[in-house]
């Protein structure tokens, strides 16, 4: 199985190691042996001599190595947090979030458009300039979802016109707002802020119904096929469930707490039911393989159907999919990033350790 980054030679990566190379920000960390410590390769920390180092492509291989993180530079962090490029961007984007960027925009900041393209696309799997459009779409769905008329929205969300909001929305959610604002049978859609990137979480007043990053490719589809599934459009608001699932989710990244106790409707066959069940049998700080996993539901020779179960889950970090990992330890097969599935996981890990610090 693929690993997130082929390493180069140990020489390589000593000099980028030394000389504090943002080149491989979020694809290479180092492993002090003398100090038990790993880093990132841009860490102000003193270097260590190079027979100390041991590399690894991602943070979770590092702590499963059972090195602990730098206080410093924060590896298990989001790895856009150590990038300087996405950094300067992001303070840019947030100091003026309605502006419509282009790539000459982004050269007057004396950042090459390329760059940053590549930079972004590591990190969000998405160009700078699709990452500002969907700000600016989230701003737009705030209106709506308060009431504001789709020109209004439209006006404050930045965008050009009311037809490139309506097909901006219509990409997202597989019909226009004005369909979405009438409401459908009690289903409503909300954007969620989460340190990971927003995401989207379709609620009634009993459970949750489905919670996705918003780039997940397939969002769209997931959408429409849950509005047929309720026969009727997917309104715009919260519910009840919909504040429960952004108060947990916040305990969650601020590491208090791994726990969710949210009712859940789950949209699947047996099969898949029972899957997705058993994936939240997982505990936080814990990883299984998808043979594993297979086994554990008492089907040994059906991995790749249990993997393609897990695969379709729409319930994303609740239903934890990003817990289960290559027979090799490889972080493979995660609709929301590589870098997402790396980042919780490192975020489980810490939780564990705090709840065996506090038990101890």
């Amino acid at each position: 199985m693929d690993t997130l980054f082929s390493l180069p030679d140990d020489a390589t990566l000593y000099r980028a190691l030394t000389d504090r190379d943002p080149t491989y920000e979020g694809r290479a960390w180092v492993g002090v042996r003398t100090t038990g410590i790993f880093c990132r390769l841009t860490c102000p920390a003193r270097k260590p001599r190079p027979e100390n180092c041991q590399w690894f492509d991602s943070p979770a291989a590092a702590l499963g190595a059972g090195f602990r993180p730098c206080l410093r530079c924060h590896p298990v962090a989001p790895e856009a947090d150590g990038d300087p490029v996405v950094r300067q961007m992001l303070a840019a984007l947030g100091a003026d979030p309605a502006r419509r960027w282009t790539e000459a925009g982004v050269a007057e900041l004396g950042l090459d458009p390329s760059t940053v393209r590549r930079a972004f696309r590591r990190h969000f799997g998405m160009s700078f300039l699709d990452y500002a459009r969907q700000s600016r779409l989230r701003a737009g769905l705030r209106g709506l979802a308060e009431g504001a008329p789709v020109i209004a929205a439209q006006l404050d969300a930045g965008f050009d016109s009311a037809s490139g909001f309506r097909e901006a929305f219509a990409r997202l959610f597989g019909h226009p707002p004005a369909a979405m604002a009438r409401g459908g049978l009690g289903l409503v859609a909300d954007w969620l802020d989460t340190p990971l990137g927003g995401m989207i979480a379709v609620a009634d007043d009993r459970s949750l119904h489905l919670l996705e990053f918003t780039d997940r490719r397939e969002l769209a589809t997931e959408l429409r096929r849950l509005s047929a599934a309720a026969q009727g459009r997917i309104g715009l608001g919260r519910s009840a469930v919909t504040d429960a699932a952004e108060a947990q989710l916040e305990r969650y990244f601020a590491g208090e707490s791994g726990d969710f106790d949210l009712p859940l409707t789950l949209h699947g066959t047996p099969f898949l039911r029972e899957v997705w069940t058993e994936l939240r049998a997982i505990p936080p700080g814990a990883t299984v393989s998808y043979g594993q996993l297979a086994a554990r539901l008492g089907r040994p020779s059906a991995a790749r159907a249990v993997a393609r179960a897990v695969g379709t889950n729409q319930i994303a970090i609740v239903i934890p999919c990003h817990r289960v990992i290559g027979a090799d330890g490889s972080l493979t097969g995660y609709a929301g990033g590589l870098w997402r599935k790396q980042a919780l996981i490192g975020i489980e890990r810490k939780l564990a350790q705090a709840g065996h610090d506090s038990a101890g």
